[in-house]
């Protein structure tokens, strides 16, 4: 009798056995694409055969990998409730079996709004910006642990920092938070910025659970405040589980091995580069430790379109900024953007096209016009403003203005908007995470950030500031980017200057503070701004003045960028000064005659609504 009944008990085990991996881990019904790609992964898998009698298995694909079974279904009909997958061994007999759940939506995830030109998105580090569970550190499963005094470490700051001060960034008149990648790194050194990932479907222990992300989701709604993920499709991080035991060979683009991408990304669209070249940068991997993914394997690409809209779908998203966006696998990139907008018809995501010319950066938008010469649509709907980035980095050092110095420089940017299919659709920053901090540029002048802010918040596009600027934060590049990802003051227990309330701010980020609170909550209610027309003057002596103008209401702005004051008169501004007689300056309140010359002091700007 004993020897039957381990045999019992050891077939029950069997049968009821799990695979090791099953991504994505659970989804929903009524999609709008009904088809579901689901990859079980154990050990010596595919020598057993899927089958379930509550979906149509509409294919099975197994790789040169025996560990991977990829099984496609149609959810089409089906109601949210609890499939069974029975995996079958060559006598037709249930070697083990699989659970797997379809959960109902959220009412109205499809038409689920996004962020447009209505918002401020809000930039920050998670590991940098607050410590709000010092419990999480550090994890035992993962491999660097936190230590605040390394410069390149991970400090310690998570989600719940994040959710702890959302009454800052409401306050300070932020509508949006994209933060850097918050899934896991398990790089053993620098993983604080996330982008090696090593885990898509799983939150980094160290910034808190996956349900915590989406109780940051929640928290943010509660304040009419947006949450955007940043999402990698280029490339993962050598830690990554999938990458130690590949699925295929060209999962990943190899040369066999690694070899360096040549970060051309002009080789993308110029009609004269030869294959190799364009090959190096789409293919080439942008750092040893970060795997480029093959996006032209439909495996690939399905598993990061699918996870993609399982975190939307799971954390009420409401968009995307894609990281390295122009270095994906071309075809493949625009494939797995509009599959997501697809889904999601009024899902914004803004694409990271570092590039320095705005016909090529246009290229990249949807519906672009140059890009259709080469029949190519991206089908992203965003990308990001680098060249009028590239003036703010240094025009407000120009005291003087030349045929292409100073003001012009900024004005010159706008007279290229005709490129973009969807100027209002664009984001504007004066720095990022990337690139050199504007308060350490600028040498913290106030004046400087005021009239770079200023411009930032009443030009067509979408604003985002960067953490810590509007307390005057700066950060030498040349350091290391560890020097512009600095620790927020306050964020953790025991600093001693606490920036996140007013009580604990010095003078100077207060004045900061003021400002910008002040420009981005009154930003947050005009329309005029959002999606108004633009009309703008060629600089005269280094002063630009625009307007921002609808039906209803009309916005004048005024940069002198000289180091000397400016008095000028207004009628060459006729056309849209035209029956207004005053305007009053929303940052001082000051009322501005406009039949009278205007004066200015040095380097200052006024937003003046005309009344």
């Amino acid at each position: 009798m004993k020897k039957i009944f381990y045999l019992l008990v050891f077939s029950c085990t069997f049968v009821f056995a799990q695979a090791d991996r099953v991504e994505p881990p659970f989804w929903w019904s009524g999609m709008h694409n009904p088809e579901l790609q689901i990859m079980f992964y154990g050990k010596n898998i595919a020598q057993y055969q899927p089958v379930c009698n509550g979906v149509v298995i509409n294919n099975v694909i197994k790789t040169e990998n025996p560990n991977y079974v990829f099984v496609t279904v149609d959810t089409k009909g089906v109601p949210a409730g609890e499939l069974v997958f029975d995996f079958k061994n060559s006598k037709n007999k249930t070697a083990f079996s699989q659970k797997y759940t379809l959960k109902n939506r959220r009412e109205g995830s499809s038409q689920r709004d996004s962020f447009d030109s209505s918002d401020v998105i809000y930039l920050l580090m998670p590991d940098r910006f607050a410590n709000g569970n010092p419990d999480n550190d550090t994890s035992k499963a993962l491999n660097e642990k936190g230590d605040r005094s390394q410069p390149g470490g991970r400090h310690g700051g998570d989600i719940e920092g994040i959710i702890k001060n959302l009454d800052y960034l409401d306050e300070l008149g932020a509508t949006a938070v994209w933060s850097t990648p918050l899934c896991e790194d398990n790089d053993k050194g620098y993983s604080y910025h996330g982008y090696g990932q090593s885990d898509v479907y799983k939150i980094d222990a160290r910034y808190g659970t996956n349900e915590d992300y989406v109780r940051l989701s929640a928290e943010l709604k509660k304040r009419d405040m947006k949450l955007i993920m940043d999402y990698v499709t280029n490339h993962w991080g050598a830690e990554h589980w999938m990458y130690k035991d590949l699925p295929a060979y060209n999962w990943i683009h190899q040369f066999p091995g690694y070899s360096q991408s040549n970060y051309r990304m002009t080789t993308q669209f110029d009609p004269n580069a030869s294959q190799t070249d364009a090959r190096q940068c789409m293919d080439g991997w942008f750092v040893p430790s970060m795997p480029d993914l093959d996006q032209s394997n439909p495996l690939v690409l399905n598993y990061l379109t699918q996870n993609a809209i399982w975190w939307i779908e799971y954390a009420d998203l409401d968009g995307f900024r894609v990281d390295t966006y122009s270095y994906n696998d071309k075809e493949g990139i625009a494939k797995w953007t509009k599959a997501i907008t697809d889904e999601y018809p009024n899902f914004n995501i803004v694409g990271e096209v570092w590039m320095h010319d705005q016909a090529q950066m246009a290229y990249w938008q949807k519906d672009s016009k140059i890009a259709a010469i080469q029949s190519y649509n991206s089908y992203l709907p965003s990308v990001m403003d680098f060249t009028l980035h590239d003036a703010i980095g240094g025009v407000f050092n120009e005291d003087q203005s030349g045929w292409d110095a100073g003001m012009q420089r900024v004005y010159d940017n706008f007279t290229n908007d005709f490129l973009y299919p969807d100027i209002n659709n664009i984001m504007v920053f004066m720095e990022n995470h990337d690139t050199g901090r504007f308060n350490e540029i600028y040498k913290g002048d106030i004046n400087k950030y005021k009239m770079a802010l200023t411009l930032i918040a009443t030009v067509r596009g979408i604003p985002q500031i960067y953490y810590g600027s509007e307390i005057g934060m700066a950060g030498d590049k040349g350091k290391g980017d560890a020097d512009i990802r600095r620790d927020f003051p306050g964020g953790w227990n025991g600093d001693s200057n606490n920036a996140f309330a007013k009580s604990g701010r010095t003078e100077q980020q207060q004045q900061f503070f003021d400002f910008t609170s002040k420009l981005l909550n009154w930003r947050k209610n005009k329309d005029v701004i959002h999606n108004g027309k633009t009309t703008h003057y060629l600089p005269d002596n280094n002063v630009y003045v625009y307007f921002r103008h609808n039906t209803k209401e009309s916005v004048m702005v005024v940069m002198n960028n000289s180091n000397e004051s400016r008095a000028f008169g207004t009628k060459r501004f006729v056309e849209n000064i035209k029956n207004y007689t005053t305007g009053t300056d929303v940052l001082t309140g000051k009322k501005v005659n406009l039949a009278n010359e205007i004066s200015m002091e040095p380097k200052s700007v006024m937003v003046l609504e005309l009344k």
